[in-house]
């Protein structure tokens, strides 16, 4: 071969792997862009789930305090929750919040509070049911922020 040749395979060769190279960063930035989109409307969808369920359990637990008579409807709207973190959340939320379920349905059957029990009641553990399901939740979001992957689902 001779000079020019070599020069124009040489110029052609380099074009090629600076056009194969552009293409190849510009799929990959996209790539995980999309990765990082998907991670941040899953983390919004868990934090709305996690707040709904919190507010749904709350008014129930303080409903079940002064009523033995609860809507089926509304403990069904809970196990509904319940499911669908099973979808999506770590093993330790979801143990947490079956815990709260439970919580709310027993203290249905206990007897009625009064509001000077209820008073009496406020230093003590039994009157934040939710604690353990909210330090649960807290720490997924954390580790789903840092990038980690939610533990208990097999990718953290």
């Amino acid at each position: 071969m001779d000079g020019a040749s070599i020069s124009a395979l040489a110029a052609l060769s380099g074009s090629i792997i600076g056009g194969v190279t552009a293409l190849g960063t510009s799929w990959l930035t996209q790539q995980a862009q999309a990765r990082a989109r998907e991670n941040a409307e899953d983390r919004t969808a868990r934090e709305a789930l996690y707040s709904d369920f919190i507010v749904e359990a709350s008014r129930l637990f303080g409903d079940a305090w002064v009523n033995d008579r609860p809507e089926m409807s509304n403990l069904i709207g809970l196990y509904a929750m319940v499911s669908r973190m099973r979808v999506r959340s770590s093993s330790r939320v979801i143990e947490n919040a079956e815990k709260v379920a439970r919580t709310i349905v027993e203290t249905y059957f206990a007897p009625n509070r009064s509001l000077r029990e209820l008073r009496d009641m406020l230093d003590s553990e039994s009157m934040d049911p939710l604690r353990g399901f909210s330090e649960a939740c807290r720490d997924e979001l954390r580790s789903l922020r840092a990038g980690a992957g939610v533990p208990g689902l097999g990718n953290g």
